[in-house]
């Protein structure tokens, strides 16, 4: 009788220790769930750049349209320098040469139009949501 009460006893100790074990595991996965979705947001907001590219004497996209707040870089892929300026003087960046960047981080919406101004038939635009 006394060795059945043992056995029991030992049962129920491992039954316990796989059920602390389990009440473990989910924990452990809900917390990863939870971070992984705060990384997810954090991307997501650290995403708020845009790139436009110059090449061959033009903006590629023409015309973007993006959220208040993102960082628009422009990179030079062509092989002459060019710049960005702002139809109403909003921004202007210095002459960026062959893989240069400029970035502007457009706070407001609304729609700015630009071009190059030592090649000014080089056009593009801003739409600010």
């Amino acid at each position: 009788m006394l060795k059945k009460a043992r056995k029991e006893l030992r049962m129920m100790r491992k039954r316990v220790y796989i059920a602390g074990l389990a009440v473990v595991v989910v924990a452990a996965t809900v917390l990863l769930a939870r971070s992984t979705g705060v990384s997810a947001n954090a991307q997501q907001q650290a995403a708020a750049t845009t790139d436009v590219k110059i090449d061959n004497f033009s903006f590629g996209p023409g015309t973007l349209t993006v959220a208040a707040g993102t960082t628009v870089t422009w990179t030079n892929r062509d092989d002459i320098p060019h710049n960005v300026v702002s139809a109403d003087g909003v921004f202007k960046s210095k002459v960026v040469d062959t893989d240069e960047k400029f970035s502007y981080t457009f706070a407001k919406p609304g729609t700015f139009p630009y071009f190059c101004s030592i090649h000014p038939k080089m056009t593009g635009k801003v739409v600010v949501q």
